[in-house]
């Protein structure tokens, strides 16, 4: 049986409606600046990568609005994180809008520089658990194999970003017959994801090369790959590449995406090579402040998520990262978000919303209160409209004879 709490949500508003029809729209993220340039070159992932805009230079000649807070940013920038964006991502970003969600992610900020008492360099605790340079050991079956410290562009809130770029001198360099020698000496190790910076910024044959030997490894059941290039640079995802994949099944990706408007045709059609070549993909987002804090974009992010076959899989805190206080939104907000999400969309389409415990205590699940209590006789469950239902179960979790009772309010005090 059952009684109700609280209302159930309220119908989205026409304004809702059509921003999330609008958000889940796919649409080119179109030439800019670049019309002039060929086909060829524009589909070239090499050429893409070669007219980054990596200096405050370039960055105010594209984006002529740049406020004073982006400008010091851009000028530091390589102090910290490096600046690069690629001209197809570039396109995305709203100059009118100084708050682009798009914007917010790619642009440096003077704020990166300001380091709260509370935010750490290696806020996951990465260092502490790395048996070899560049592997992370800190879950029992599976490792970090951080293969490069480059990406296509870089996000403001990289939660390696002491090490991505080597902007601040970490002076980074994997090794990669060390890392392999040790997964091939733990055969605990079942699961290993290739990350970095991104591992798609490698060349076919090197990837290759790499995969080639984590498979030669016996007792390696699964491989992963981390990376953001579908949404950075979706002309990297060539059909060679997705055949060599395909080569290493059971295979995994885990691409990066925060906000609706960077899913676009082509984004599309590069995760759909993926998707075409077998490889089972899954989505990891930061909720970030101004980005995605909103359930309407949230929504409209993980349903169109499904409509280019990718499950989404994690929802993170953002990290304690140094320099991120500006982006980062409340606990509270990342649980109304999941409170909005579960039962009023596609079970597929809600994440696992996760803090990676501060200091190296791994990834831990944080998620509403739907279990409300659980005594002798019965557990008293709420649902996503604020409905609570009474499970009958004893103590010892074998099944209590007697049918639900009807629950009243003050039947919720007889819990303990």
């Amino acid at each position: 049986m059952q009684t109700e709490i609280s209302g159930g949500e309220e119908p989205p508003s026409g304004q809702e409606f059509q921003t999330s029809k609008e958000l889940k729209q796919f649409k080119s993220a179109g030439r800019g600046f670049w019309h002039d340039v060929s086909d060829q070159d524009w589909n070239d992932w090499r050429w893409q990568l070669k007219h980054r805009i990596t200096t405050v230079e370039q960055l105010q000649k594209f984006l002529p609005t740049l406020t004073p807070e982006e400008f010091a940013g851009a000028k530091l920038a390589n102090h910290k994180l490096a600046l690069a964006i690629t001209p197809y991502f570039f396109n995305l970003i709203d100059p009118a809008d100084e708050n682009c969600p798009i914007r917010l992610q790619v642009i440096p900020k003077e704020s990166e520089t300001h380091t709260a008492p509370w935010e750490m360099s290696d806020p996951c605790g990465e260092d502490s658990h790395s048996p070899v340079p560049g592997l992370v050991h800190r879950y029992p079956d599976r490792v970090l194999f951080l293969v490069t410290d480059r990406c296509a562009s870089y996000c403001r809130y990289c939660t390696r970003s002491r090490l991505v770029s080597n902007a601040s001198g970490y002076d980074f360099h994997p090794e990669f017959d060390k890392q392999i020698a040790y997964i091939a000496s733990h055969p605990e190790i079942r699961d290993v994801l290739l990350s970095g910076g991104d591992p798609l910024l490698f060349s076919d044959e090197k990837l290759e090369f790499l995969l080639n030997k984590l498979r030669a490894i016996p007792h390696v059941e699964f491989l992963r790959i981390g990376t953001r290039i579908p949404i950075f640079l979706p002309q990297r995802i060539t059909p060679e590449l997705c055949a060599m994949l395909k080569q290493f099944h059971p295979l995994f990706i885990s691409v990066h995406t925060n906000h609706p408007r960077e899913l676009t045709t082509e984004a599309r059609a590069a995760i759909g090579r993926l998707a075409d070549a077998g490889i089972p993909l899954g989505n990891q987002s930061v909720l970030l402040k101004n980005v995605n804090d909103d359930v309407t974009v949230m929504k409209a992010l993980v349903q169109k998520l499904l409509m280019c076959r990718v499950k989404p899989y994690y929802l993170y805190q953002c990290d304690l990262i140094s320099g991120s206080a500006h982006l980062r939104a409340s606990v509270a907000k990342g649980l109304e978000i999941m409170e909005q999400l579960r039962g009023h969309t596609t079970g597929y389409a809600v994440p696992q919303y996760v803090i990676d415990a501060p200091g190296g205590g791994g990834k831990v699940p944080i998620n509403p209160e739907y279990v409300l209590c659980r005594n002798a006789g019965r557990v008293l469950v709420r649902n996503y409209e604020g409905k609570i239902f009474e499970y009958p179960e004893n103590a010892d979790g074998t099944p209590n004879s007697k049918p639900p009772q009807k629950i009243e309010e003050p039947d919720l005090c007889k819990c303990s």
